[in-house]
């Protein structure tokens, strides 16, 4: 899903103006930047959490001339999806996740 899609749906759900619905998208998107960057932990109860991780400095390799090069240390965003949310995406629906039929439960694998 696009975030374009994302402001559609919210749109067709609300009854909002798409522009009104993109304003509500964008600032749920800013304020979980903007949270991040503080280094604060954003916990979306039945969702899932966003966090920060550290990586700390390493040496890396150039795979263009193979030189060692320093790695800088950094902070990466990093997802933690809910239980719930797990639940939901993993209950048996007779489909997998990815869309394709399953097979009957009485076939015998191949």
């Amino acid at each position: 899903m696009t975030k374009a899609e994302l402001v559609e749906e919210v749109s067709r759900v609300s009854d909002l103006t798409k522009k009104h619905s993109e304003v509500i998208v964008d600032t749920v998107f800013e304020s979980i930047i903007d949270a991040l960057k503080r280094g604060d932990k954003i916990e979306l109860r039945g969702f899932g959490s966003f966090r920060l991780r550290k990586r700390e400095p390493r040496k890396g390799r150039n795979p263009k001339t193979g030189d060692k090069v320093d790695v800088p240390p950094k902070r990466v965003p990093y997802f933690k999806p809910g239980k719930e949310l797990k639940d939901l995406i993993n209950r048996e629906t007779g489909e997998p996740v990815d869309g394709t039929p399953a097979p009957p439960a009485d076939s015998a694998p191949l």
